[in-house]
Order: structure tokens, then C-alpha cells, then sequence
């Protein structure tokens, strides 16, 4: 005799029941696929040693063996024991849980439940849901092959370590023989249990062909349209069966399909059965047992069936039945998800416009997820078990589509929680707890607890008030759902007092009511139960096969988002009795939102880098050298027409790709803008996702690549070679720097990140040596270039420095250079070099250019201290003309001398002329002050150089060049100072030897010397300049002893009679005026003292007289 029904708490027993497969689902899932991959099986089953005692319990199993047949195990059974401890116990817990739901099968079998989904909806799903769990856990366990391996070893060991076997062994070893083949063994031990699972099965005749219906009856029904009917549109979306209209498709047919096979004896008599069994076997060829692992259910079925007798025309069913679900299921399925698509996007747009509607129209919100979340599983299934020939039902290019509107569903459900939860706390209050009330007040018969319970209801719903939603206050009514459960429970039994199946109004009216509560309190979980899409998490590479379609498909592009967004869904799959999967499937879920965000941003920056090469294309075909043969054919258009012949075809102005003559034409770019723009709402749909308490922003991704990208496009575009040493004119770079800028500007109006920043990391690491990563920028490839190619053949003689024209310019020579110095040192290319560098960029080319002049200097003085003794007595000699000459004759490396200050100048000129450029591109006028405030600080020397390191990096002009005194500042020896002076005598008396020299000829027109002996002027100076600087000395004194020995020294060239030595005389004299009018230390009223300013005039005289007569006269 049963206990009352109110002892055997079915309720509870089922929830906790359901739950605890689930979890014991995951366990025995886990080990599966522990088993099945070689680096986590147990070492024991793949240990040669232990490979024969293996085998041996395999075969005996679950006879008991001796251990002493077993001595293999005896080192390793502690560790055996504790390795396979969680395997074992497992085990024991499926034996356990399967004990529990017989009990409660057979308990409520005794008590007669009525079911039905329609009424008694949590009762009826629960009871089916632990029916199917119970099965796939018993058939997931049969595919464990090593689970004899796993049982058996742990019990011997066991028996080795204690002296008796685990006395769950032979219960454990004789469920695992039993359940060998488990739905044969379990058809039999649902014979008795055969009356209530056909009832609860039946009851779905009444749902499951409603929610089975083909894309046309959707469409003719204008299934989840809200303005399909706009008077309506504000009506509540009512249903009889509100819980079962958002029933899993895919879970009924696992109810049917599964059941049937257990109670397949009602196949034969009901023909409602046969036919809902018919129409689950025509829908799939296969089911889902737990994750991946999948049941093939024709097959299944015909091998079940063949051996029972008189089932001949049960296997003929499901032999028509696969051939329908072959032939029709895939391009049935296919139309759905078509229907779904513009259905989901409609309710999406409808509900962003009007969120207000959330409210009425929710169940059509959770039916549309749910629909969707069927067809995406099954497709996910099918797609990886085909069994048939062709696979194009199975291949979804716009499946990312359907997820996206999903996620968009999800998203406004989430963000409008309060709207809802207002709606329907009226609802319960205002309507549904009136009626309820009245249908308790009109029942016949109602016991006292039973009573009790309904008034509850009614009370709990009578108390609600909006004001609870206003002040944010917390809902909970999952005491009222379990009471409702087990008042299901109770009104279900064959001897209630109270019986539901007497009363269905009342139990639909509760499911309405109960649907409402979930509403208020349980958004998030809804959300879960109607579109959780974590098995994705099982299909990877299905799901990144998904992913590269939808990148693939210009089109689809704009939904990519909603892969990283299915990643915040796999913990959801988790279960509290199988805590060690967390972490894997937690790191799963960042690996692939951390990948398909890095694919986006990476193809998006392909997109992107596109457009700048076509806009550098663009921009280049404005560049000034392309216009020389459009002005050509323009001068000699007359002439071409007055002889007539036929002119060459006028080349294609920049800009006509701009005009269209038919808007229907489509170029690359517009396809490039258009694949942007789709990619970038994507990246853009977000700002940020939360997976496994992780945050990721999409945006970031691109912000990083396009950092990345732009850094390697402005290397890339400087087309240096080492080889050749070919690199792009400073100009033409800016030129298309400018453009790649001009674009990536342009990627605000698609996504919200700030590009300015990009330009800030990117710009400002170009200014340094080396970028983030090491490699070589801007600034090392061009101040290389200066150095190692440009001034390396200055100092060969092939260039040549031009004062007037401010650049370096190539010299006639039999080897011709690969390039043009005066295309890469004018005005325009320093200015432009200045602007890509920038005052940091300058600085270090202007130290590396320092850096060569201290080895210079660091030469010249070992000169000195080869000459010091002779350099002493011509210091205080100059005049002594007799005895200098004597004394200048035991000079060694006078030539030496000359050449390296010939060189310093030449790299000081290039660097006033990069200084110049960076004070005009720094717009000089705003340091205007800076002048001025120079000369009120000069009274400290200290305080002077750190003024006039800032006005350098500004690009102003200073009297001392700071970098100069840095560089020459590392140079130590013993008499510094005194070497320093003697450098200064040295290059004055060697002055006059320039003369001789061929190239010393000075030309007004570039105002210089073409062996760049002008460069001398500024050598002088600025190394006078730095030298005393650090020496502490008087500069001004010092120059003016150098301009006393050089005066001396060229006023005796002035009395040679040899025209060989004394050739170029006049073009030295005027090198004196130019150290002169470069030197801010001395002044053309000292000159005049020491060397006649007669000399000086005749010579600019002889100069420009030579000139005029070359230039010929004009007419």
C-alpha cells in the first residue's frame, strides 16, 4: 500500500532527481571523452605492463579473480586507487541514481499519476525529462569501453590494499553486464512503468504536430508578426498553453522518440502514439544523448524492433520514416530557418522601435527564441552526422543571421528588464490574481491544504505593486512555482480529493500565471532555458567553420559579432557535480572569443589597408613629377595639330574616377567601403562581453592591428633597400602618410574608437630608433640613409654643398649616383623629413650626426698630439713669417686635417639645414620669445646650455650647439684644452694649402666652393664653440688667435710667385669672411684689423666679374 501522497514528495523528488542527471550526464560525458583521447586516458589502461592483467579482468568480468593471478597490480595499487577513485565512485553514483528512479517510477506508478502537459505541465516535463535522462545516461555509459578496465582495476586493487573486494563491486559489475545493450534491457523494465509514460506521452498530441509545422503553415499563419495585425499589437499574446508554446522542439522529440521505444506496446494500439512517433522519426535521423555524443534513431529502432515478433510492419514504419527524413527533413529545416530569419529581424526592429511592447508581447519574444535555438541545434547536429550523399541542406551561409538576431533578441529582453517586470507585476496583481480567486471560490470540492496553498497565490500576487519595481526591489516567487509543483503533485494522484484532471481550467490558468512570475524574476533564466546555444562549445570546429563563412560572405559580415557573443554561453553548460570541466571549458570559451575578435579586427584591418593603398595610389597621381607630361602635351598640342599628326592619347586626369555615369557601376573602393562598413557595425554592436568573468572589447582588437598595420604600412612605405640603398623622397611619404591618415580618420564614422590615439603610439614610436617590438622606424632607416649614403658621398666628392639653393647637389663625375641629393636635401624634403620625424626624430638624427663628428674630432686631435711640439711654437709665431714657413714644412697630415673639417662642416650644414626645416615646420614665430630669453640667461653658462637645448630641439638657431657639446664632452685625455687650442692653430695655418687645390674656386652662383671647403665656417665656429664650452675657456679669444694665424697665414700666400699654390687665392680670402660672418664670437671691424678688407673686395670683384661674363646678355 502506497504511503499518502503527500509523504512521497514527487515534486521535490523529481527536481532534485532531473538534477542530479544532469550532472551525473556530465560526469560519465567527461569520462568518455577522457577515455577516448591518448594524453588523458588513465596511464594504467594503455600501460604495457599492466596490459595483460587488463585484458584478463576484461574477459572475467564481473567474475572474481584471485589477486595472486594479478601480481602486475601490486607496485601500483595506491596509485591506482587513486587515480580511479573519481572513475570508480562515478560509477557508483550512476548505479545509486539509477536505484532512486526506479523507486520513484514504481511510486508513481502505484499512485496512479494523471498526466498531462497541457494541465499539469511541470509534473508531465519533469517526469519525461527524467525518463529520457535516465536512458541517456545508461546509454552514454554502455559507450564507455574501458569502463570494465576502470571498475575491475580499482577493485582489485582495492582488494590488494584492504583484503576485500568494494562492497559496491558486485551490484556495479552486474549493472554494467545488464546494461550492455541498454534500451533492450531497459524495454523490459518499463513494462510496468508502460501506462503512465503513454498517458504523458500522449498528452504531447495536443502540442507536439502545432509545433511541428513546415515554413509555408508559419508564413500563411503569420507566425510571430506583430504588425501583421496592428489593432491587436498592444493585446496581451494569450495562449491555453503558455509554457508549452516555448517548449523545446528537440526535447520533445527525445520524449517521444526515447518513450516509444520504452513503452513501444502502445505503438500497436493507439494510433495518436504511432502517429506522433511517426511524424518525431520523419523530423531527424538523429538525437541528441548529452552534448556531441548523438543517437541515430532509424537504425536504433530497426535493430530493437527486428527481433520482436509481429513488429514487421513497426520496422516497415521506420524504414519510411528515414526515407522521409532524408529526403524532406534537411530542405524542411532549411525553409525554417529562412521563415525564422526575417521573422527574427522584424520582431528585433519592431521591439528596438518600441520596447514598450516587451511587455504583451513576450511569450512571442521566448516562442521566437526557442524556435530559433531548435533549428541552429539541429543543424549543428545534422550538419556532423550527414547520411546522405548531397550536404547542401546542411551547409547555412546565413546562419550567423539567425544567431544575430537572437542575440539581438536577448539583448533588449535583458536591457529593458524593468519594462517588462512592470507589465507583468500589474498583470498578476490586477488580472490574473482576480481570476484565480474566483476560480478557487467556484471549485466544489477544496480541501483544506490545497486551500491554503491557493489562497496563498492569491494573496502573493494580490500584494505586488509597481512601486516595488520603481525602488528596485528584489522578486522572488520561486516558493510559489515549487508550490504549484507539488500541488500538481498532489491534484494528480488516481484518490486526490481535489483532482486536476476534474479541473483543467485551474491548471492552465496556474501555467498562465506561473509563466507570468517568470516574467518578473526569472529573465535571465528564461533566457537560458529558450536559447542557451552552449553546445557550440562541443562543435568547434563547426562553429569556427560558421565563423569563416560569415567573414567570407560580404553580406553576412555585419552579424560576425554574434560568435564571440555565442562564447558567453558556454558556462551556462557547467554543472556543480562536475566542477574540474570548469576551467576547460572556461579556457575554451576565451580561446574563441579571443580568436574570433582578433579575425574580425584582422580582416577589417585588411579592408582598411586596402583603401589607404588605393588612396595612396590617388594621392600619388598628385604628386608635382606626374604633371611634367601633361604640361608637355599641353605646350606641344598646337604644334602636333599644325603638322598634323596624330598626337598621343591625352593622359587620365586625377580625379576622373570620381565621375559616374551610371550609378549602378560599382568600383573596388565602393566594395571595400561597403565590406568595411558591415564588418564595423559588428565590431561596433558591443563595447564590451563578459566570458568566464572575463571582459573583451571588440574594439580594442582593431585599435590594436591598425596600431600594428600602420606601424609596418609607414616603414613599408619609406621602400628602403639595403641593397641599393634606394629609399622614397621624404615628400612622397608625407604625401602618403597623409593619405593612410586621411582613411584611418575616416574609421570614426564606423566605429567608436579613438584614432588619435592610434596616431599618437604609432607617430610618436616612429620618432625613436626602435619601435615596441624592435624594429628598425622611420627615423633609424632615414638618418641611416643621410649618413651612410647621402653624406658618405659628399665626403667622396660626388655632392656638393650650395648655400644659395639651401641643398646638396650632385657633381659632374664619370660614376653617376643612383639618386638625386638635391630631390632629398632641398628646402621642401627637409621640411617634410622635419614633419615625419618630429622634434624627438630630429633629435636623434642630429645625434647621430654629432655622434660622426666626435669621431672626427676624436682623429684630428690625435693629429694635434702628433704635432704638438711644432703647433706650439707657430701659436706664438705668426709673426714670424720666416720662421713659420720653416716650422708649417715639418707639418705632417696638413691635407688630414682639412678633409675632416671639410667633413665636420659638411654634416654641420646638413644639420642647419634640418634645424631650419624643423623651425619651419614647428612654426619658428611661436618661439619668437624664446630669442630674447636667451640672451637674459646667457650670464650662467649652466643655465645657458639648458636654454639652448631647448631652443635646438626647437630648431632654433643657438651660439653653442648644445649636442655638439654632449658629443664632444665624452672625449678624455690629458691637456685637453691645450690640444684644443692647437686644433684651432692647425686648421689656420693650414688654410693656405687650400688654394693650390683646383675645386677651391669660389662661384657667387652657389655661393660656395665645390670641394665644400665653405663648410669650413661653420666647422670652425661650432667646434670652437663647443670645445671651450666644456673647456671652460673664452671662446671669442680663442676664435680671434684662429683669425690672427689664418690672416697671417693668407696674407703670405699673397706674396707667392708660384700660379700653381696661389690659383684659387681669392676664393680662401673670401673663406675668411665666411668664418667671420658665420661666428657670433667675432666681428667684421676685427677682421678689418687683421687682414685687409681691400683683399676681400677684389676678390667678390674678380668673382663676379667671372660670372657676368658666363652669363649670356638678354634680349
Amino acid at each position: 500500500v502506497p504511503l499518502p501522497i503527500i509523504w512521497q514528495k514527487l515534486a521535490e523528488k523529481l527536481t532534485i532527481l532531473n538534477d542530479r542527471g544532469i550532472g551525473m550526464l556530465t560526469r560519465v560525458y567527461n569520462i568518455k571523452k577522457a577515455c577516448g583521447d591518448p594524453k588523458a586516458k588513465p596511464s594504467y589502461l594503455v600501460d604495457k605492463n599492466l596490459e595483460s592483467a587488463v585484458k584478463f579482468i576484461v574477459r572475467k568480468f564481473p567474475a572474481r579473480i584471485s589477486v595472486q593471478q594479478l601480481a602486475q597490480l601490486q607496485k601500483e595499487k595506491s596509485e591506482i586507487l587513486k587515480n580511479l577513485a573519481l572513475y570508480y565512485f562515478t560509477f557508483v553514483d550512476v548505479m545509486e541514481f539509477k536505484d532512486h528512479v526506479c523507486e520513484l517510477l514504481n511510486t508513481i506508478d502505484a499512485c496512479q499519476v494523471f498526466f498531462d502537459i497541457t494541465v499539469n505541465f511541470d509534473l508531465t516535463k519533469n517526469y519525461l525529462d527524467l525518463v529520457v535522462t535516465y536512458t541517456n545516461l545508461m546509454m552514454l555509459l554502455s559507450r564507455i569501453e574501458e569502463r570494465k578496465a576502470i571498475i575491475g582495476l580499482y577493485n582489485y586493487a582495492h582488494e590488494m590494499t584492504h583484503g576485500a573486494s568494494d562492497r559496491e563491486y558486485p551490484r556495479l559489475g552486474q549493472m554494467i553486464v545488464d546494461y550492455e545493450n541498454p534500451l533492450k534491457k531497459m524495454m523490459e523494465e518499463f513494462v510496468p512503468h508502460g501506462k503512465s509514460l503513454s498517458d504523458a506521452l500522449i498528452s504531447l498530441q495536443m502540442v507536439y504536430p502545432r509545433r511541428n509545422l513546415s515554413a509555408d503553415q508559419w508564413r500563411n499563419a503569420q507566425l510571430l508578426s506583430l504588425i501583421s495585425a496592428p489593432s491587436t499589437m498592444l493585446n496581451p499574446a494569450q495562449s491555453d498553453t503558455m509554457p508549452c508554446e516555448y517548449l523545446s522542439l528537440d526535447a520533445m522529440e527525445k520524449w517521444i522518440v526515447f518513450g516509444f521505444i520504452l513503452c513501444h506496446a502502445v505503438l500497436s494500439t493507439d494510433a495518436a502514439a504511432l502517429s506522433l512517433w511517426k511524424l518525431a522519426l520523419q523530423s531527424s535521423t538523429c538525437l541528441c544523448l548529452f552534448r556531441d555524443e548523438v543517437f541515430h534513431i532509424h537504425k536504433a529502432c530497426e535493430d530493437l524492433f527486428v527481433n520482436i515478433r509481429g513488429y514487421n510492419k513497426r520496422i516497415n514504419d521506420i524504414r519510411e520514416c528515414k526515407e522521409q527524413a532524408l529526403s524532406h527533413a534537411g530542405s524542411m529545416h532549411r525553409e525554417r530557418r529562412k521563415f525564422l530569419r526575417s521573422a527574427l529581424k522584424e520582431l528585433a526592429t519592431v521591439l528596438a522601435d518600441q520596447p514598450g511592447l516587451l511587455g504583451p508581447k513576450a511569450l512571442f519574444v521566448f516562442m521566437a527564441l526557442s524556435f530559433a535555438r531548435d533549428e541552429i541545434i539541429w543543424l549543428l547536429r545534422h550538419a556532423d552526422n550527414i547520411q546522405k550523399k548531397s550536404t547542401d541542406d546542411f551547409i547555412d551561409k546565413h546562419i550567423a543571421e539567425l544567431i544575430f538576431y537572437m542575440e539581438e533578441l536577448r539583448a533588449h529582453v535583458r536591457k529593458y528588464g524593468p519594462v517588462m517586470q512592470r507589465y507583468y507585476v500589474q498583470y498578476l496583481s490586477g488580472f490574473d490574481a482576480v481570476v484565480l480567486n474566483e476560480l478557487v471560490q467556484n471549485l466544489s470540492v477544496c480541501p483544506e491544504d490545497e486551500s491554503i496553498i491557493m489562497s496563498s497565490f492569491v494573496n502573493t500576487m494580490t500584494s505586488l505593486s509597481v512601486k516595488q519595481v520603481e525602488d528596485g526591489d528584489v522578486f522572488d516567487f520561486r516558493g510559489m512555482r515549487l508550490d504549484w509543483f507539488r500541488l500538481q503533485a498532489y491534484t494528480s494522484v488516481s484518490k486526490a480529493s481535489l483532482g486536476l484532471v476534474d479541473h483543467k481550467e485551474l491548471g492552465k490558468m496556474m501555467n498562465t500565471i506561473i509563466f507570468h512570475t517568470k516574467m518578473v524574476d526569472s529573465l535571465v533564466e528564461m533566457l537560458v532555458e529558450t536559447s542557451d546555444l552552449s553546445i557550440f562549445c562541443f562543435y568547434s570546429r563547426a562553429f569556427e567553420k560558421m565563423f569563416q563563412q560569415c567573414l567570407e560572405l560580404p553580406s553576412q559580415s555585419r552579424h560576425s559579432i554574434c560568435f564571440p557573443l555565442l562564447c558567453t554561453h558556454f558556462m551556462s553548460c557547467t554543472h556543480e557535480l562536475c566542477p574540474e570541466e570548469r576551467h576547460h571549458i572556461g579556457d575554451r570559451s576565451l580561446s574563441l572569443c579571443n580568436m574570433f575578435l582578433d579575425e574580425m579586427a584582422k580582416q577589417a584591418r585588411n579592408l582598411i589597408t586596402d583603401i589607404c593603398t588605393e588612396q595612396c595610389t590617388l594621392s600619388d597621381q598628385l604628386l608635382p613629377k606626374h604633371c611634367a607630361k601633361t604640361i608637355s602635351q599641353a605646350v606641344n598640342k598646337k604644334s602636333k595639330k599644325a603638322t598634323g599628326k596624330k598626337g598621343e592619347p591625352e593622359r587620365e586626369k586625377p580625379g576622373v574616377e570620381s565621375m559616374r555615369k551610371n550609378r549602378l557601376l560599382v568600383t573596388n573602393l565602393d566594395k571595400l567601403h561597403t565590406a568595411l562598413s558591415e564588418l564595423c557595425f559588428s565590431i561596433n554592436y558591443v563595447p564590451n562581453m563578459v566570458v568566464w568573468e572575463h571582459t573583451f572589447t571588440p574594439r580594442e582588437y582593431l585599435t590594436s592591428h591598425l596600431e600594428i598595420r600602420f606601424t609596418k604600412s609607414i616603414v613599408g612605405m619609406t621602400m628602403y633597400n639595403q641593397a641599393t640603398q634606394e629609399i622614397a623622397k621624404p615628400s612622397e611619404l608625407l604625401t602618403s602618410v597623409r593619405a593612410y591618415m586621411t582613411v584611418l580618420q575616416s574609421i570614426e564614422n564606423y566605429v567608436t574608437i579613438d584614432i588619435t590615439r592610434v596616431f599618437n603610439n604609432v607617430l610618436l614610436q616612429q620618432t625613436q630608433h626602435l619601435d615596441s617590438h624592435g624594429e628598425p622606424t622611420i627615423t633609424s632607416l632615414y638618418t641611416n640613409w643621410y649618413l651612410e649614403t647621402l653624406l658618405r658621398q659628399v665626403s667622396n666628392g660626388h655632392i656638393a654643398y650650395f648655400p644659395a639653393m639651401k641643398a646638396f647637389v650632385n657633381l659632374p663625375t664619370e660614376n653617376e649616383l643612383t639618386f638625386n641629393a638635391e630631390e632629398y636635401s632641398d628646402i621642401s624634403e627637409m621640411r617634410s623629413l622635419s614633419e615625419l620625424l618630429g622634434p624627438y626624430g630630429m633629435k636623434f638624427l642630429s645625434e647621430s650626426l654629432m655622434w660622426h663628428i666626435s669621431s672626427q674630432v676624436a682623429e684630428l686631435k690625435k693629429l694635434v698630439v702628433d704635432n704638438v711640439e711644432v703647433l706650439t711654437q707657430m701659436r706664438t709665431s705668426f709673426d714670424k713669417p720666416e720662421h713659420m714657413a720653416a716650422l708649417f714644412k715639418k707639418l705632417s697630415s696638413v691635407d688630414s686635417v682639412l678633409k675632416r673639417m671639410t667633413i665636420i662642416g659638411v654634416i654641420l650644414s646638413f644639420r642647419s639645414l634640418a634645424q631650419e626645416a624643423l623651425r619651419d615646420v614647428r612654426h619658428g614665430a611661436r618661439f619668437s620669445k624664446s630669442t630674447l630669453l636667451l640672451k637674459v640667461v646667457c650670464f650662467c653658462t649652466l643655465v645657458a646650455m639648458n636654454v639652448y637645448e631647448l631652443s635646438s630641439a626647437a630648431g632654433l638657431p643657438c651660439e653653442i650647439d648644445p649636442a655638439l657639446v654632449v658629443a664632444l664632452s665624452s672625449q678624455k685625455s690629458e691637456e685637453e684644452y691645450k690640444i684644443a687650442c692647437l686644433l684651432m692653430v692647425f686648421v689656420a695655418v693650414s688654410m693656405p694649402t687650400l688654394a693650390s687645390n683646383v675645386m677651391s674656386q669660389y662661384s657667387p652662383a652657389i655661393e660656395g666652393h665645390c670641394n665644400n671647403i665653405h663648410c669650413l665656417a661653420k666647422a670652425v665656429n661650432q667646434i670652437a664653440a663647443a670645445l671651450f664650452t666644456i673647456h671652460k675657456g673664452s671662446i671669442e679669444d680663442r676664435l680671434k688667435e684662429f683669425l690672427a694665424l689664418a690672416s697671417s697665414s693668407l696674407l703670405k700666400i699673397g706674396q707667392e710667385t708660384d700660379k700653381m699654390t696661389t690659383r684659387n687665392r681669392e676664393s680662401v680670402y673670401l673663406l675668411l669672411d665666411m668664418i667671420v660672418q658665420e661666428s657670433p664670437f667675432l666681428t667684421m671691424d676685427l677682421l678689418e684689423s687683421c687682414f685687409p678688407y681691400v683683399l676681400l673686395r677684389n676678390a667678390y670683384h674678380a668673382h663676379t666679374d667671372k660670372l657676368l661674363m658666363r652669363t649670356p646678355p638678354e634680349h
